[in-house]
């Protein structure tokens, strides 16, 4: 429960942020008299779309940590935490990033995953069910996907992109909501420069669901090419064999990942396929992984 609260408190904060940040800017002063301002509608979009997506890439270290309950190793207390570290170390020099956090948090899922603002600052967590289930040498698999997914930059990238897709979002479906909010005014007789009605608010809400159901679908494709990418990654570093035989082994499992979703993209399982997952199939990420050979 205090981490639920926690969430939702900190997603109060940072909405709050954005609006004092629009209104410093003058750029929520987009609809006046003379109608839509077009440039200040698209400084409000990107304030909205890129710093939502940039604040939650800053804090997602602490997100991670905080959701799942990871637990970072400071000094390793087992011969499997000190392993751990050694593993993540080499791996990290041999992908020439600097060594990353190294966290364990607790659950049954068979599962790991990347996060943070920066190649530099980053943390790789694994879940006690990989630890229990899996080989050494899968582990180190999917310890090399991880680090390939930050040395890749695959947080950054994903940022920019969904900052992309929100502003979008956000941008028409203003203008659709203004547009529709002008043209029932219009119907009823009324001034065409009053303020915008419970129309707009309504039309605004409905179209930024609908485009951002849409834009998710853009976003989700490009996790996907992400994660072949990192996939191959991690045959280089661990060896084509070993990240063969963790897909496999996640592919024995029969299980959805459960990671939060703002984690998911990064995780290694991603669950099952669709236009919405943040993975391919293993099927499909296996394949590709032997046709390279």
């Amino acid at each position: 429960m205090k981490r639920i609260v926690l969430f939702l408190l900190t997603n109060i904060a940072v909405m709050v942020v954005l609006s004092l940040t629009a209104s410093l800017l003058g750029v929520n002063r987009f609809i006046t008299a003379n109608g839509m301002n077009f440039t200040a509608l698209l400084g409000f979009a990107s304030v909205f779309g890129f710093g939502g997506a940039f604040i939650s890439l800053f804090m997602s270290k602490w997100m991670a940590k905080m959701s799942t309950g990871a637990q970072v190793i400071d000094t390793p207390r087992n011969p499997t935490e000190t392993w751990l570290m050694n593993t993540v170390q080499r791996q990290a020099m041999a992908a020439g990033i600097p060594m990353p956090e190294v966290a364990v948090y607790d659950s049954p899922e068979v599962n790991a995953f990347a996060t943070g603002p920066s190649k530099s600052n980053s943390l790789i967590a694994v879940s006690t069910g990989l630890l229990y289930n899996m080989t050494e040498d899968e582990v180190e698999a999917v310890l090399a996907h991880e680090i390939s997914h930050v040395a890749n930059g695959d947080m950054v990238t994903l940022t920019l992109i969904q900052g992309v897709v929100n502003t979008f979002v956000i941008a028409i479906s203003k203008v659709v909501a203004f547009a529709v909010d002008r043209a029932l005014s219009s119907n009823n007789n009324e001034e065409s420069n009053k303020a915008p009605g419970m129309a707009y608010y309504i039309t605004s809400m409905v179209c930024e669901i609908l485009l951002g159901f849409l834009a998710s679908i853009i976003v989700m494709w490009f996790s996907r090419q992400r994660e072949f990418r990192a996939d191959a990654g991690a045959a280089g570093i661990a060896g084509r064999q070993k990240m063969i035989a963790a897909l496999e082994r996640l592919r024995a499992q029969h299980e959805p990942a459960q990671l939060p979703s703002q984690m998911q993209a990064m995780g290694i399982n991603g669950g099952f396929r669709s236009l919405f997952s943040s993975h391919p199939s293993l099927e499909d990420r296996i394949a590709a992984l032997r046709s390279a050979q």
